[in-house]
């Protein structure tokens, strides 16, 4: 169980975020646990939708993925996909895209590294609306906090996690390598969206993700 002063300082620190992201033209909401941000992303997503993710392992560990499965929706699996090429490409054509993000400021701006890159060019421009799950975890103070977490926090424990040869898998940080397996291929930081609805954000009051 979450320490109460940690729930209580997650929860005002959430609303500073949400403050952040609406100055940007982007949505904000909060959840103070996973059951909750799993009903308020249903709640978000109509049933007869397309939806589609990228990576996202906190979107996995709030159980939205496993709902849509179950549900009406029109769920595009590219782990399951025998064209996984065509699957990233249809994803750019979906009604949601799911995601988390390797990092978000305190303020409100979204990093994301990626190696194929399908993830961050989906979450940049294509899907009618992108939905974040993000895990207070993944709060810093700023973007120079924010990209030193994408790269030396998430970024190592992916390439551990998919079995990559980079010297981050070993050293458990960042040495800005150009290794054939390097899944810091780009780096997007999303700072304002130009549409209205369409990119919405649910913190949660948990550590998800990496």
């Amino acid at each position: 169980m979450m320490n109460e002063n940690i729930f209580t300082r997650n929860e005002k620190l959430a609303q500073k975020v949400i403050k952040g992201l609406n100055s940007r033209n982007m949505s904000g909401y909060y959840a103070s646990s996973a059951e909750e941000a799993k009903k308020m992303a249903l709640d978000l997503i109509p049933e007869g939708s397309t939806v589609t993710m990228g990576g996202g392992m906190s979107v996995h560990e709030i159980g939205l993925v496993d709902a849509l499965k179950k549900g009406n929706y029109n769920f595009l699996d590219r782990d399951q996909a025998e064209d996984k090429r065509a699957a990233m490409l249809a994803a750019y054509d979906a009604d949601f895209f799911l995601s988390s993000c390797n990092a978000i400021t305190e303020d409100g701006v979204l990093i994301n590294i990626d190696g194929n890159s399908n993830r961050v060019s989906a979450i940049a421009q294509g899907p009618k609306k992108v939905l974040f799950i993000v895990g207070m975890n993944k709060v810093c103070s700023d973007v120079d906090g924010a990209m030193k977490r994408a790269r030396n926090v998430a970024a190592p424990i992916n390439a551990q996690r998919f079995g990559l040869d980079t010297p981050c898998a070993k050293t458990g940080s960042c040495m800005n390598c150009k290794s054939p397996d390097t899944i810091c291929c780009q780096f997007l930081v999303t700072r304002f969206s130009r549409h209205a609805d369409r990119i919405h954000v649910i913190l949660v009051n948990d550590s998800l993700g990496f």
